[in-house]
């Protein structure tokens, strides 16, 4: 053993007796262990009033300490814990000893600590006028209350002098819990203490004269709580899930458990030790697992061989875990939680389909799903291990088919994704290959039973005759005559082993222009071909036939007939505008610009030429100047009066032979008076009656 460090209160010489232990802390070695009656060490306490009905408590019960002060193991005992605590009470004062374990070349710093004392442990380094020792308390104490802890002590004598106590718990927040007696210095507590609230005082104790002042101090004194065994373990960081991969070896460690003390963590209030309480369920073993009681790691305890996933009565596991504070002894306080286990899958089985050969049976000329393949996976259906991926690995030359996985059954969805045709085949057989999304453990492979057969097969329908080619073009003139014929057009049906005869008929002949024989399928015209008729769209007229079988039902197909209109100038020039307007005393005789336009197409459209008709009379009026291939100008050749004259004009388009239009320009002469222009037609048609009037003359005077 150590030489017990002692706790010195004062110079024998210099203090009267103190009630307590002479001694408050030691420092041990652990042995390799406490054996029965073995004598630890020998405590003195004096209430310095005789010790009546004195008894002594140890914190470990495997210990006992003896009317004379000796501490005695009750039975041999290899783990004692870090410290233990003994408590003595007689019936005029009551303390609290520690005994400190130590390892060995473990150095004993915690008196240190505890004294909070420069120099040498336990040692004060020089003498005081007032001696203020550390003060130990236990908590939750019961009452009665107030309760002796501890004495003051002035070396000077008390005669004349009072003894002050402040601080944290004296007169500040939490006010009143310790208090000092004025006259002699004894230190009372008031109520029951909460280590784990506050755990430490800082109080200042001063000598004051009787008016108040100070005559020595302020000096500090500490008051240590002592932790008692009275908070239970608690798990605060569930919910407590862990995962581990089925077939693991042997000491797999799946998750940790750690638990919260909230007692001092340097005695065995707080050390924790670990335990499985339950296990469900309990197949295919009882101890599945197990827990490192002082770590908390759960490690797996059962062969590979029994950690299988696909085995198991349930892939969860549910532990409920003990946390046992006193070093896991039968006085320790316990707190529970529960640990869920999840056995995790791998890729340990393939899929396997469930029977080697399925059949399909599917239309000519349909498309979509034809027949759904079942397998069987005993992984875990959340995984890839279990999503099943399939593949054609032979069968598919032309990519007439495909397969895909239905997430929610796993099974393959075979389609026909282009039509089959009978003529050509009336039975397909496919292989089909099955597996995982995740690849197959190392020691696993896919065998027969991951592939099998689909036979096909494809009934024959009647199907319609298909136009050879579709679209059909042809190119004609505009304009020919009715009767003409368009083209012969030509069907045939792919059901060439049923001997069908084909028969036709328009479908669609938006303008009405064409028929069809329908034994030889010969287009002819019913009406002429118009290339300006809004039936037609950039040139192209476009027609629809039918082609239809003798089956039962007969079956139809549809031709499209593109026929291109050759432009012939059947179409005279139009000229615009029509009117034009000018004022009677216009300095600017450049009346209007005038255009042509033509339905035909080039060359039978401009160059076009302009034309005035024969101007009788005197003198000319006006005169017209080309512009460009479409555009000319009529200009006045003097002011004219205010009337309305009509102006024959003639435009001819370049077409052979060319075609020509007359058009009669209207031209209002105005009044213009302040930007307003009057164009009330007072002298109507002035130039027409002149005209009229003239041709009447000329023709009187011929008679004659």
């Amino acid at each position: 053993f150590f030489s017990p460090q002692v706790l010195l209160l004062a110079c024998a010489e210099d203090l009267e007796c103190v009630p307590g232990f002479q001694q408050k802390v030691f420092y041990i070695e652990k042995p390799f262990k406490f054996t029965e009656d073995q004598l630890v060490l020998n405590l003195k306490f004096d209430d310095c009033k005789g010790n009546n009905k004195l008894n002594f408590e140890v914190s470990n019960p495997d210990f006992r300490v003896e009317l004379d002060g000796s501490l005695v193991a009750l039975k041999n005992v290899s783990e004692a814990g870090r410290a233990l605590f003994v408590h003595a009470r007689s019936e005029h004062a009551e303390d609290m000893a520690e005994i400190f374990i130590l390892e060995a070349n473990e150095k004993p710093v915690a008196l240190k600590e505890i004294l909070k004392l420069e120099g040498n442990l336990g040692i004060p380094r020089q003498k005081r006028a007032i001696l203020a020792t550390p003060i130990l308390i236990p908590e939750n104490q019961r009452p009665p209350f107030p309760r002796l802890v501890g004495k003051v002590i002035r070396s000077e004598g008390t005669e004349g002098v009072k003894f002050r106590l402040s601080g944290k718990g004296v007169d500040q927040d939490p006010r009143g819990i310790f208090r000092i007696n004025e006259m002699n210095g004894e230190v009372s507590v008031t109520r029951t203490l909460d280590r784990e609230a506050i755990a430490n005082y800082e109080l200042e104790v001063e000598v004051v004269d009787m008016n108040g002042k100070t005559i020595d101090g302020p000096v500090r004194l500490d008051i240590s709580v002592i932790d008692q065994n009275d908070n239970r373990p608690m798990f605060k960081e569930g919910p407590y899930v862990g995962h581990v991969m089925e077939g693991s070896a042997t000491g797999t460690t799946v998750m940790r458990m750690t638990a919260f003390d909230a007692d001092d963590a340097s005695t065995d209030n707080a050390l924790l030790r670990y335990n499985i309480l339950k296990q469900t369920p309990t197949k295919p073993s009882p101890n599945m697992f197990y827990i490192d009681p002082e770590k908390g790691d759960i490690v797996t305890v059962v062969s590979p061989a029994l950690l299988d996933r696909e085995t198991m009565e349930s892939p969860k596991y549910e532990l409920v875990i003990e946390a046992k504070d006193m070093g896991g002894m039968d006085v320790g306080l316990t707190g529970t939680a529960t640990a869920t286990i999840l056995i995790d899958d791998k890729n340990d089985h393939p899929p396997e389909f469930t029977k080697k050969e399925f059949q399909a049976t599917v239309k000519e000329g349909v498309t979509g799903v034809i027949v759904n393949l079942t397998v069987g996976d005993r992984d875990d259906p959340a995984t890839g291990a279990w999503r099943a991926v399939y593949s054609i690995i032979n069968g598919n030359p032309g990519q007439s088919f495909e397969i895909h996985t239905n997430p929610q059954t796993n099974e393959g969805m075979l389609s026909v994704v282009k039509p089959l045709d009978y003529e050509i085949s009336a039975f397909h057989t496919l292989l089909i290959k099955v597996e995982n999304e995740d690849p197959l453990i190392p020691d696993i492979a896919y065998g027969p039973s991951s592939t099998a057969t689909v036979q096909i097969t494809v009934e024959d329908v009647n199907e319609g005759p298909v136009f050879h080619p579709n679209p059909m073009a042809v190119t004609k003139q505009e304009n020919i005559p009715v009767g003409s014929v368009v083209l012969t057009v030509n069907a045939t049906d792919p059901d060439t082993l049923q001997h069908q005869t084909i028969r036709y008929s328009v479908y669609k002949d938006p303008a009405g222009w064409l028929e069809i024989n329908p034994t030889n399928g010969t287009v002819g015209t019913t009406a002429v071909l118009d290339r300006e008729s809004p039936f037609v769209q950039d040139n192209v007229y476009t027609a629809f036939f039918l082609a239809i079988d003798s089956g039962n039902p007969p079956a139809t197909g549809t031709g499209t007939l593109h026929i291109t209109l050759e432009d012939v100038n059947d179409n005279v020039p139009s000229l615009y505008p029509t009117l034009a307007k000018v004022c009677d005393d216009a300095k600017d005789l450049r009346v209007v610009v005038l255009g042509a336009s033509d339905k035909d197409l080039h060359p039978n459209t401009d160059p076009f030429k302009f034309e005035l008709s024969k101007q009788s009379g005197p003198e000319k009026l006006w005169r017209i100047n080309r512009l460009n291939n479409t555009h000319a100008q009529v200009i006045l050749l003097q002011n004219l009066k205010k009337a309305n004259y009509n102006i024959p004009i003639s435009v001819t388009d370049s077409g052979k032979p060319p075609l020509t239009n007359t058009t009669e320009l209207r031209l209002q002469v105005c009044t213009c008076k302040k930007s307003k222009m009057d164009c009330s037609a007072t002298d109507a048609l002035h130039i027409s009656l002149t005209l009229i009037l003239l041709s009447l003359l000329s023709l009187f005077c011929k008679s004659f």
